[in-house]
């Protein structure tokens, strides 16, 4: 187990499908390594997943630092995109942004915020219209 921080951070590129997943799917292998509960993976890796795609469908990418400490693992996914217009409206399971080519692809289904929330303990939007959003979610231990 840990008994101090441990400090990742991954680049997210816009649009790259084929290696989109690959940060939460590096995160969910060095937890299981670390010995964390296979819940706590799992929440972590959906979690993750699902902020990680909405980076690469909604964002043009960004970056995704990841803190586990003793306690928890915190999520902080940074964006450049063009912000959320109505959070109380994305955060509902079905609604979606995403284009049809998109769509075609198995994505953009609309349950990104909201899978994001369900396998967090806390989740904090901040975001600006034309500047970007920051996600930040914990995920207790």
């Amino acid at each position: 187990m840990l008994n101090d921080e441990l400090h990742l951070s991954y680049q997210i590129l816009g649009d790259d499908f084929t290696r989109a997943g690959e940060a939460s799917s590096d995160v969910k292998h060095k937890l299981k390594m670390m010995g964390i509960s296979p819940e706590t993976v799992r929440r972590v890796a959906i979690a993750m997943y699902e902020g990680e795609i909405n980076m690469v469908i909604h964002a043009d990418g960004g970056t995704i630092d990841v803190i586990i400490s003793p306690s928890e693992v915190k999520l902080i996914l940074k964006d450049k995109g063009p912000g959320i217009a109505d959070i109380e409206l994305a955060m509902q399971e079905g609604y979606s942004t995403a284009p049809d080519n998109i769509r075609s692809l198995g994505f953009g289904a609309g349950m990104g915020l909201s899978n994001m929330k369900k396998y967090t303990d806390e989740m904090d939007i901040e975001t600006e219209l034309g500047v970007g959003t920051t996600v930040t979610m914990t995920i207790k231990i």
